[in-house]
């Protein structure tokens, strides 16, 4: 019997792929732990999500961190996720260098609907291996912010947040990276 075996790409390789443009410009493609990921497009919902955070996060953060939007992230050794929202650590090469990755990264924020499966089961380990201390999924679906908080490992070495909390559509949060700042939810969340 013949086995199949399925390519698992490095990061090296999936930067290689990029450069020699084996990508299209308007792919939605994302390594996840050594797949190609295409990601779905994005609802109505999901977008309207999008735009409210677009307009309140950049005017609260200020220069206090740098705001970045679908833009990768580095998760040794074979993820660069790109999630809606990362707040990061300030750099003075503006991150030209490389990707942050991390404790450059204060939060990660995924908006999802249809991807909240994947959000929780892939992206919640990833990101905790990763050692991102704070992860925020805008769960549509349900209609609460998920805060994941205290990335841990266990005894099979599987790695997963110790804490979770849910926070509803009508509720003020501090931003965990800057506790002097509260997101209002009710400008966030799309109105149904």
């Amino acid at each position: 019997m013949t086995r199949i075996q399925v390519k698992s790409f490095t990061l090296e390789e999936y930067h290689q792929l990029t450069e020699i443009g084996f990508f299209k410009e308007d792919d939605h493609i994302q390594l996840i732990n050594g797949e190609l990921i295409e990601m779905v497009s994005k609802g109505r919902s999901h977008e309207t999500c999008l735009r409210n955070l677009l307009r309140e996060l950049p005017k609260m953060i200020g220069d206090r961190g740098t705001l970045q939007s679908q833009a990768p992230i580095i998760v040794p050794p074979k993820s660069e996720p790109e999630p809606d929202f990362a707040i990061i650590k300030n750099r003075d090469d503006n991150y030209l260098l490389s990707h942050p990755q991390g404790t450059d990264i204060l939060l990660v924020i995924e908006v999802a609907d249809s991807s909240i499966d994947y959000d929780q089961k892939v992206k919640i380990p990833l990101y905790a291996k990763a050692g991102i201390v704070d992860y925020w999924i805008f769960n549509l679906l349900d209609n609460c912010l998920e805060c994941y908080s205290e990335p841990y490992q266990n005894k099979q070495g599987q790695f997963g947040y110790a804490n979770r909390r849910i926070v509803l559509p009508n509720q003020v949060i501090s931003l965990p990276c800057f506790p002097d700042l509260s997101l209002d939810l009710s400008k966030v969340f799309p109105l149904h």
